[in-house]
Protein backbone atom coordinates (compact mmCIF):
# COMPACT_ATOMS: atom_id res chain seq x y z
CA UNK A 1 0.00 0.00 0.00
CA UNK A 2 0.96 3.50 -0.81
CA UNK A 3 1.45 6.23 1.58
CA UNK A 4 1.56 10.08 0.03
CA UNK A 5 1.23 12.32 3.29
CA UNK A 6 -0.61 15.20 2.36
CA UNK A 7 -0.60 17.95 4.90
CA UNK A 8 0.18 17.88 9.33
CA UNK A 9 -3.26 16.11 9.11
CA UNK A 10 -3.71 13.94 5.86
CA UNK A 11 -2.31 11.09 4.55
CA UNK A 12 -3.76 9.16 1.23
CA UNK A 13 -3.12 5.47 1.55
CA UNK A 14 -3.53 3.73 -2.45
CA UNK A 15 -3.94 0.16 -3.19
CA UNK A 16 -3.63 -1.48 -6.34
CA UNK A 17 -2.52 2.55 -8.49
CA UNK A 18 -6.16 3.38 -7.70
CA UNK A 19 -8.12 2.81 -4.97
CA UNK A 20 -7.30 5.56 -1.95
CA UNK A 21 -8.64 5.24 1.46
CA UNK A 22 -7.57 7.94 4.21
CA UNK A 23 -6.00 8.91 7.92
CA UNK A 24 -6.48 12.34 9.28
CA UNK A 25 -4.95 12.81 12.38
CA UNK A 26 -6.63 13.83 15.65
CA UNK A 27 -5.52 14.54 18.69
CA UNK A 28 -6.23 11.11 20.11
CA UNK A 29 -5.49 9.18 17.01
CA UNK A 30 -6.37 8.95 13.41
CA UNK A 31 -9.55 8.88 11.49
CA UNK A 32 -9.93 6.81 8.61
CA UNK A 33 -11.77 7.79 5.76
CA UNK A 34 -13.01 4.11 4.08
CA UNK A 35 -11.32 1.06 4.38
CA UNK A 36 -10.58 0.41 0.38
CA UNK A 37 -11.36 -3.36 -1.14
CA UNK A 38 -11.09 -6.39 0.88
CA UNK A 39 -7.89 -7.67 2.47
CA UNK A 40 -6.77 -4.08 3.26
CA UNK A 41 -7.47 -4.33 7.03
CA UNK A 42 -3.43 -5.41 7.93
CA UNK A 43 -1.93 -3.08 5.48
CA UNK A 44 -3.98 0.03 6.35
CA UNK A 45 -2.76 -0.97 10.61
CA UNK A 46 0.78 -1.00 9.37
CA UNK A 47 0.13 2.22 7.59
CA UNK A 48 -1.06 3.38 10.85
CA UNK A 49 2.41 2.42 13.08
CA UNK A 50 4.20 3.74 9.66
CA UNK A 51 2.23 7.58 10.03
CA UNK A 52 1.86 7.62 14.09
CA UNK A 53 3.90 9.33 16.52
CA UNK A 54 4.65 9.13 20.08
CA UNK A 55 2.37 11.39 21.00
CA UNK A 56 -0.53 9.55 19.85
CA UNK A 57 0.91 6.43 18.57
CA UNK A 58 -0.82 4.26 15.96
CA UNK A 59 -4.26 4.25 17.32
CA UNK A 60 -7.21 4.18 14.70
CA UNK A 61 -10.00 6.16 16.71
CA UNK A 62 -13.15 6.72 14.38
CA UNK A 63 -13.59 4.83 10.79
CA UNK A 64 -15.96 7.14 8.83
CA UNK A 65 -17.25 6.01 5.89
CA UNK A 66 -18.31 8.34 2.54
CA UNK A 67 -21.20 5.77 1.21
CA UNK A 68 -21.64 1.83 0.95
CA UNK A 69 -19.84 0.65 -1.64
CA UNK A 70 -17.81 -2.52 -1.60
CA UNK A 71 -14.55 -0.64 -2.37
CA UNK A 72 -14.89 1.85 0.24
CA UNK A 73 -16.14 -0.36 3.61
CA UNK A 74 -14.70 -3.89 2.00
CA UNK A 75 -11.90 -3.83 5.39
CA UNK A 76 -14.77 -2.25 7.57
CA UNK A 77 -15.57 -5.51 9.44
CA UNK A 78 -12.18 -6.99 9.61
CA UNK A 79 -10.70 -3.70 10.75
CA UNK A 80 -13.75 -3.46 13.62
CA UNK A 81 -13.22 -6.54 14.38
CA UNK A 82 -9.38 -5.58 15.13
CA UNK A 83 -9.63 -2.33 16.45
CA UNK A 84 -12.40 -3.91 19.03
CA UNK A 85 -13.55 -0.03 20.63
CA UNK A 86 -13.16 2.49 17.43
CA UNK A 87 -15.85 4.19 16.49
CA UNK A 88 -17.50 4.19 13.02
CA UNK A 89 -19.93 6.43 10.76
CA UNK A 90 -22.06 6.92 7.62
CA UNK A 91 -24.86 8.76 6.88
CA UNK A 92 -28.48 7.25 7.81
CA UNK A 93 -29.36 7.29 4.32
CA UNK A 94 -26.17 4.72 3.14
CA UNK A 95 -26.67 3.16 6.06
CA UNK A 96 -29.89 1.58 5.18
CA UNK A 97 -27.02 -0.07 2.32
CA UNK A 98 -24.41 -0.90 4.78
CA UNK A 99 -26.33 -4.37 6.18
CA UNK A 100 -25.96 -7.72 4.03
CA UNK A 101 -28.79 -8.92 2.74
CA UNK A 102 -31.58 -9.74 3.71
CA UNK A 103 -30.87 -6.62 6.16
CA UNK A 104 -30.41 -4.48 3.32
CA UNK A 105 -32.59 -1.87 2.22
CA UNK A 106 -32.54 -0.93 -1.21
CA UNK A 107 -35.64 0.58 -1.53
CA UNK A 108 -35.64 4.37 -2.51
CA UNK A 109 -37.84 7.18 -0.67
CA UNK A 110 -40.89 9.00 -2.11
CA UNK A 111 -38.96 12.14 -3.09
CA UNK A 112 -35.39 11.00 -3.99
CA UNK A 113 -35.22 9.96 -8.40
CA UNK A 114 -36.51 6.66 -8.52
CA UNK A 115 -33.65 5.00 -10.48
CA UNK A 116 -31.89 1.70 -9.74
CA UNK A 117 -29.15 1.96 -7.15
CA UNK A 118 -26.18 0.89 -8.58
CA UNK A 119 -22.80 -0.52 -7.84
CA UNK A 120 -21.07 -3.39 -5.37
CA UNK A 121 -23.07 -3.26 -2.27
CA UNK A 122 -21.47 -6.43 -0.35
CA UNK A 123 -22.54 -5.28 2.99
CA UNK A 124 -21.41 -5.45 6.43
CA UNK A 125 -21.57 -7.09 9.47
CA UNK A 126 -20.69 -4.27 11.59
CA UNK A 127 -23.39 -1.61 12.84
CA UNK A 128 -22.09 1.75 12.68
CA UNK A 129 -22.06 3.73 16.34
CA UNK A 130 -23.02 7.22 14.66
CA UNK A 131 -25.23 8.56 11.70
CA UNK A 132 -23.45 11.54 10.04
CA UNK A 133 -25.54 14.43 9.35
CA UNK A 134 -24.91 17.37 7.09
CA UNK A 135 -23.03 20.30 8.36
CA UNK A 136 -21.83 18.28 12.05
CA UNK A 137 -18.29 18.20 12.93
CA UNK A 138 -17.39 14.60 12.86
CA UNK A 139 -13.83 15.03 14.97
CA UNK A 140 -11.93 17.58 12.75
CA UNK A 141 -14.15 17.09 9.69
CA UNK A 142 -17.59 18.63 8.43
CA UNK A 143 -19.58 16.60 6.79
CA UNK A 144 -21.78 17.54 3.77
CA UNK A 145 -24.48 15.30 2.26
CA UNK A 146 -23.24 14.97 -1.69
CA UNK A 147 -25.61 12.55 -2.87
CA UNK A 148 -25.90 11.18 -6.15
CA UNK A 149 -23.73 8.67 -6.82
CA UNK A 150 -25.56 6.91 -3.85
CA UNK A 151 -28.29 8.31 -2.13
CA UNK A 152 -26.54 8.98 1.11
CA UNK A 153 -23.12 9.51 0.09
CA UNK A 154 -20.88 12.25 1.95
CA UNK A 155 -17.98 14.63 1.79
CA UNK A 156 -15.87 15.85 4.07
CA UNK A 157 -13.77 19.00 4.69
CA UNK A 158 -10.46 19.38 6.95
CA UNK A 159 -11.28 22.83 8.11
CA UNK A 160 -7.71 22.73 9.57
CA UNK A 161 -6.03 22.34 6.16
CA UNK A 162 -8.23 23.03 3.50
CA UNK A 163 -8.59 19.21 2.16
CA UNK A 164 -11.72 18.31 0.66
CA UNK A 165 -12.10 14.46 0.90
CA UNK A 166 -15.23 13.11 -1.97
CA UNK A 167 -15.26 9.78 -1.75
CA UNK A 168 -17.04 9.28 -5.18
CA UNK A 169 -18.53 12.60 -5.99
CA UNK A 170 -15.58 13.31 -7.89
CA UNK A 171 -12.97 11.30 -9.19
CA UNK A 172 -9.51 12.76 -10.09
CA UNK A 173 -7.63 9.86 -12.43
CA UNK A 174 -6.13 11.93 -14.87
CA UNK A 175 -5.11 14.27 -12.87
CA UNK A 176 -8.11 16.48 -12.86
CA UNK A 177 -11.69 16.72 -10.73
CA UNK A 178 -14.24 15.01 -12.83
CA UNK A 179 -18.26 14.62 -11.54
CA UNK A 180 -19.47 11.41 -11.08
CA UNK A 181 -21.12 10.58 -14.03
CA UNK A 182 -19.24 12.52 -16.37
CA UNK A 183 -15.62 10.44 -15.41
CA UNK A 184 -13.23 10.10 -18.10
CA UNK A 185 -13.70 7.35 -20.34
CA UNK A 186 -10.11 5.86 -19.66
CA UNK A 187 -11.84 5.01 -16.06
CA UNK A 188 -15.13 4.65 -16.56
CA UNK A 189 -16.49 2.46 -13.25
CA UNK A 190 -17.98 5.86 -11.39
CA UNK A 191 -20.09 6.15 -14.13
CA UNK A 192 -21.57 2.38 -13.77
CA UNK A 193 -21.88 3.11 -10.15
CA UNK A 194 -23.37 6.14 -9.85
CA UNK A 195 -27.55 6.01 -8.77
CA UNK A 196 -28.86 9.41 -10.43
CA UNK A 197 -26.19 11.67 -13.01
CA UNK A 198 -27.67 14.90 -12.51
CA UNK A 199 -27.90 14.92 -8.67
CA UNK A 200 -23.75 14.22 -8.03
CA UNK A 201 -23.67 17.71 -9.90
CA UNK A 202 -26.29 19.33 -7.31
CA UNK A 203 -23.95 18.70 -4.47
CA UNK A 204 -20.86 19.95 -5.82
CA UNK A 205 -22.69 23.05 -6.84
CA UNK A 206 -23.97 23.11 -3.32
CA UNK A 207 -20.56 22.42 -2.00
CA UNK A 208 -18.98 25.37 -4.72
CA UNK A 209 -21.63 27.35 -2.74
CA UNK A 210 -22.15 26.98 0.74
CA UNK A 211 -18.52 26.08 1.65
CA UNK A 212 -17.48 29.43 3.27
CA UNK A 213 -14.23 31.81 2.55
CA UNK A 214 -13.17 31.58 5.71
CA UNK A 215 -12.25 27.58 5.73
CA UNK A 216 -11.23 27.37 1.97
CA UNK A 217 -10.33 24.35 -0.28
CA UNK A 218 -6.72 23.92 -0.30
CA UNK A 219 -6.76 20.26 -2.12
CA UNK A 220 -9.55 17.08 -3.41
CA UNK A 221 -8.68 13.54 -2.37
CA UNK A 222 -10.83 11.78 -3.93
CA UNK A 223 -11.45 7.91 -3.40
CA UNK A 224 -9.49 7.27 -6.94
CA UNK A 225 -6.64 8.77 -8.65
CA UNK A 226 -4.31 11.53 -7.26
CA UNK A 227 -4.58 14.66 -4.95
CA UNK A 228 -4.89 17.25 -6.48
CA UNK A 229 -4.12 21.15 -4.70
CA UNK A 230 -5.84 23.61 -5.50
CA UNK A 231 -9.39 25.13 -4.20
CA UNK A 232 -12.93 26.26 -5.54
CA UNK A 233 -11.56 27.14 -9.15
CA UNK A 234 -11.57 22.94 -8.93
CA UNK A 235 -14.84 22.71 -8.33
CA UNK A 236 -15.94 24.83 -10.76
CA UNK A 237 -14.00 23.22 -13.30
CA UNK A 238 -15.83 19.58 -12.89
CA UNK A 239 -19.12 21.82 -12.96
CA UNK A 240 -18.37 23.34 -16.48
CA UNK A 241 -17.25 19.77 -17.70
CA UNK A 242 -21.02 18.50 -16.53
CA UNK A 243 -22.78 21.06 -18.37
Amino acid sequence: MKITQLSTYGYQLTRLGLVNCYFVRESDGFTLIDTGLPGSADAILDAARHCGSQQNGYQLCRILLTHAHGDHIGSFDKLSRLLGNALSAISHRDGRLLPKPPAQDRSLDANEPQCKIKGSLPGAVTKPTHFVTDGELYGSLRCFATPGHTPGHFSFLDERDGTLYVGDALTTVGGKPHIAGWAPWFFPLPNFGTWHRPTPRASIQRLWDTIPAETPIRRIAAGHGRVIEGGRELLEAALTEAR
